[in-house]
C-alpha cells in the first residue's frame, strides 16, 4: 500500500513540474520584448605616456623602420562636364561721333609794330634850316588820291609869336631824321635864303601859275584834322596826327575814335588801311575798319611802342609793302 501512495505522489510531482514548465513557456512567449539599449561610444584610448629621454652619454639605438606599403591611388572616374549655357554678350552701342571742336574765330585785325627810332609824329614837329636853326613847326601834310605826300604846311615862327605865318612847302624839300629829337625835319634851302623862297607859293609865282597853291586843293587833302569815315558815310573818327619814317613815308594815321558816349581813345590806323577817294569835288579819307575792329585795336599813346592796325581781310595787301605780325 505504501508503494501505491509513493507512485501517486511521484506522478503528481511530475505533473506539477510539467505544469510549471508550460506556464514558464507561455510567459516567455507573451512577455514584452526588452527596450533596446543605446550604444555606448567606445572609450577613448588613454594617451600614451612619453618615454623619458635617454641620457646623452648613451647613443640611441637606431631601430630599422619598416617601410609602409604603397597605397594605391584612388581611381578617378572621368566625368564629362556638363556644358554651361552663357547668353551671348549684348552689343555695345556705338559711341556718338565726337563733336567737332569749334573753329577759332578768324582774327579781326592785324597789327604791325613801328620802330621807335624810325617813326615820329608830324604834328608840331620842329622844322629847322640846314644850319640847325629852327624856323617853325609842322602843321599838316597834304596827300594826293594815291596817298602820296605832296606838300607840308609849316607855321613859320616870328618874333615872340608876332609875325607867324603859315606856308606850304613841297614835300621833296624836306629831310627826315627821327633820331633828332630837337628838330627831326630839315627844310633844304640855301644859306641866307628866306624860307618863303622855297614855299610852293613862291614857286607858283616863279612858274607863272596865277592860281597859286589853292589850284591844287581839289586834288590834295590835308590829312590832319580830316574826318575818317567808311564807304557808307559812317564816321570812324578824326585824324589827330600822322606818323612818318626817316624816308618821309607815312606809316599810320592817329585817329581819335572817342565820342561823347564812349571814352576818348586814339588808335594808329595803318596807312594801308586808308583810302583817299574823290567826293564833292574834293578828296575824302575813308577806311574799312569796323566798330568791332576799332574796339579790338590797341590804343595809341605818345612816346610808347606803336602798333599800327589794319583789317584782317587786308592782311595780304598790307604785307606786300609792310611786314605784319
Amino acid at each position: 500500500m505504501s508503494d501505491g501512495i509513493s507512485r501517486q505522489r511521484l506522478a503528481g510531482r511530475v505533473l506539477l513540474v510539467l505544469l510549471l514548465s508550460m506556464l514558464a513557456g507561455c510567459s516567455t512567449w507573451f512577455a514584452r520584448p526588452p527596450a533596446p539599449q543605446p550604444e555606448q561610444p567606445p572609450p577613448e584610448p588613454a594617451p600614451a605616456e612619453e618615454a623619458p629621454p635617454a641620457p646623452a652619454s648613451e647613443p640611441l639605438a637606431s631601430a630599422p623602420i619598416a617601410a609602409a606599403p604603397p597605397q594605391e591611388a584612388p581611381e578617378h572616374k572621368h566625368v564629362t562636364p556638363r556644358p554651361i549655357y552663357r547668353p551671348p554678350p549684348k552689343p555695345h552701342p556705338a559711341p556718338p561721333p565726337a563733336a567737332a571742336r569749334p573753329a577759332a574765330p578768324p582774327p579781326l585785325i592785324t597789327t604791325r609794330a613801328l620802330a621807335p627810332n624810325d617813326a615820329h609824329g608830324l604834328l608840331d614837329a620842329r622844322v629847322q634850316r640846314p644850319d640847325g636853326k629852327v624856323i617853325g613847326r609842322a602843321i599838316d601834310m597834304f596827300v594826293d588820291a594815291a596817298g602820296k605826300p605832296r606838300e607840308m604846311l609849316v607855321n613859320l615862327a616870328g618874333f615872340m609869336g608876332i609875325g607867324d605865318r603859315k606856308m606850304r612847302f613841297p614835300w621833296t624839300d624836306f629831310r627826315f631824321d627821327a633820331t633828332q629829337r630837337k628838330a627831326p625835319i630839315t627844310l633844304a634851302i640855301p644859306p641866307g635864303e628866306p624860307p618863303a623862297a622855297a614855299s610852293s607859293h613862291a614857286k607858283d609865282k616863279a612858274t607863272g601859275n596865277s592860281g597859286g597853291a589853292g589850284a591844287n586843293d581839289a586834288r590834295l587833302l590835308g590829312v590832319i584834322d580830316a574826318t575818317a569815315e567808311r564807304g557808307n558815310g559812317a564816321r570812324v573818327g578824326r585824324v589827330v596826327d600822322v606818323l612818318i619814317d626817316n624816308r618821309g613815308e607815312p606809316q599810320a594815321a592817329v585817329v581819335d575814335v572817342g565820342s561823347l558816349i564812349h571814352e576818348r581813345r586814339s588808335i594808329a590806323a595803318d596807312w594801308s588801311a586808308l583810302r583817299f577817294v574823290p567826293k564833292d569835288n574834293a578828296l575824302s579819307l575813308q577806311t574799312d575798319l569796323s566798330d568791332a575792329q576799332v574796339n579790338a585795336a590797341p590804343p595809341y599813346a605818345p612816346n610808347q611802342p606803336v602798333r599800327a592796325v589794319a583789317p584782317a581781310a587786308a592782311d595780304a595787301a598790307a604785307s606786300a609793302g609792310h611786314p605784319t605780325r
